[in-house]
């Protein structure tokens, strides 16, 4: 076990290590990748979860969900339900992303199965005003 290594691997270098390694087992492969730390007592505990995201994202695949995270931990699913009081709220994932802000407004409009909202230009309500 001489081998030290700084940072764990990533994309393409992770991918030909692991190729290296493949008589390897899981574990040790991490471990030989970077995906370790050193706990109390000199103890190695290997990072086998990071190991295997780091490789699937190497591999072009990614277990998230597309989308920004709210800070929550949460991710938008671009759904809503309607509440026990009828109300429909449009979380501040969906308005942030939106660049909307307190105050912006929106036109209502009901079809069959679905609901539109227009947004509300204020500077043309603002233009149209000054017309009179």
């Amino acid at each position: 076990m001489t081998e030290t290594v700084t940072a764990p691997l990533t994309g393409k270098a992770l991918l030909q290590r692991v190729k290296e390694l493949s008589h390897l087992p899981r574990r040790e492969k991490a471990r030989r990748c970077g995906y370790y730390t050193v706990g109390k007592n000199n103890q190695t505990r290997v990072n086998l979860a990071d190991f295997v995201g780091a490789v699937l994202e190497a591999e072009g695949t990614s277990l998230d969900a597309e989308g920004a995270k709210d800070g929550r931990g949460r991710e938008p699913t671009y759904r809503v339900s309607v509440h026990k009081n009828g109300q429909i709220v449009i979380g501040s994932t969906y308005t942030e992303k939106m660049g909307l802000k307190p105050g912006d407004e929106f036109e209502i409009k009901l079809g069959y199965k679905h609901i539109h909202l227009i947004q509300i230009d204020s500077e043309e309500d603002d233009a149209d005003d000054t017309d009179d």
